[in-house]
């Protein structure tokens, strides 16, 4: 039962280091303000598909991981991965069953929240940054967002049904 439980979460978790990667993989100064945010998106799908195995707890986990690798303040992308999650758990249920581009116009405001609480909390420290950094990978991960769900949809079917 265990190795059964484990090769389900695998394709999870294999997903969750190749945005890790994606996040962490250098771009030229010119598109950089413009990259997606792989992991808040992965967190988003993962949480509409699967939200009794990856919701809040995991959302954790993973901000904590993608705050030590960017160097950012401790705990900041986990809090906001944490209340994006929350929220689609929340709804999940009316997420699912929509069309393509209005999931795609639902994961805009989720991104946005993702990145206004980014912004509140270096603020509250004192970072300042541009707002293309802040807006940028919002809309950048809107537009992606239907080849992710098309991509990630495949591997949801493996891993809900084990094979």
């Amino acid at each position: 039962m265990n190795r059964d439980r484990a090769s389900r979460r695998l394709p999870v978790v294999m997903s969750f280091v190749f945005a890790l990667t994606l996040t962490l993989m250098p771009v030229p100064d010119v598109i950089a303000a413009f990259r997606p945010d792989w992991v808040a998106m992965l967190v988003i799908y993962w949480a509409m598909q699967l939200p009794r195995t990856w919701s809040v707890g995991s959302a954790w986990i993973i901000g904590i991981v993608l705050d030590v690798s960017l160097g950012t303040l401790l705990g900041q992308h986990a809090l906001a991965l944490c209340a994006i999650a929350f929220i689609t758990v929340r709804f999940h249920l009316q997420m699912r069953v929509f069309p393509i581009p209005q999931m795609t116009a639902t994961v805009f405001p989720i991104l946005a929240i993702y990145h206004f609480l980014l912004f509140w909390i270096n603020g509250v420290a004192g970072i300042d940054a541009p707002s293309v950094a802040y807006w940028g990978p919002v809309i950048s991960g809107t537009l992606m967002w239907p080849i992710v769900m098309i991509f990630l949809s495949g591997l949801s079917y493996r891993t809900r049904s084990g094979a």
